[in-house]
């Protein structure tokens, strides 16, 4: 009897790692997706709805709605770096520095933060923002701010970029920031 418990219980021990195994490599996977530009690998690791809460704010995606989400992020050439990843509980936690066009501009480039995965029947269903470690909050609103006024005032046409979650808004950022610069003569803080 001791014998059968045993071996259950070690039947049980290799599910559970081989388990946590499996979740680390999704979040890989992920990330890889982003890394090479290739949409394919994340759907194949996300649900079919996907939660990412970044502190007060929860955004739910279903995988057109994420691709979407993707094509913006892909238009400020990112490069992610996958820094670390750890099991805790049923969640795996992640460090990732990503720098690109966009964080440049905002003067916090690379931006490092940490994220936990969460898995429902194998796949990710919900990624929680838990701190942005290297991040400089109040440069970043200040960049942020300066470069929406200046484009209210002077490039109308382009009013509303930072809240247009499309390829064409993110276009438009990225048009606002060469313009802001061009205005400043290069000589962006």
């Amino acid at each position: 009897m001791k014998k059968i418990l045993f071996f259950f219980v070690l039947v049980l021990i290799v599910s559970c790692a081989e388990r946590k195994s499996m979740a680390a490599e999704k979040v890989a996977a992920y990330y890889k997706g982003f890394k090479k530009g290739d949409y394919k690998l994340i759907s194949a690791v996300i649900s079919d709805t996907l939660t990412i809460i970044e502190g007060d704010y929860t955004m739910v995606f279903t995988p057109e709605t994420f691709y979407r989400q993707f094509k913006w992020d892909s238009v400020f050439k990112p490069v992610y770096k996958l820094v670390s990843l750890e099991n805790r509980d049923e969640h795996i936690v992640a460090t990732v520095s990503v720098k690109s066009l966009k964080f440049e501009f905002l003067k916090n480039n690379p931006l490092t933060c940490i994220h936990k995965f969460s898995f429902k029947s194998g796949k990710i269903v919900k990624i929680k923002n838990q701190e942005c470690i290297d991040a400089n909050w109040e440069i970043w609103q200040k960049k942020r701010d300066s470069l929406v006024a200046w484009i209210k005032l002077n490039h109308p046409e382009l009013d509303g970029f930072v809240h247009d979650l499309s390829t064409k808004g993110a276009i438009d950022y990225l048009t606002a920031i060469e313009l802001y610069k061009k205005q400043q003569g290069n000589r962006v803080e």
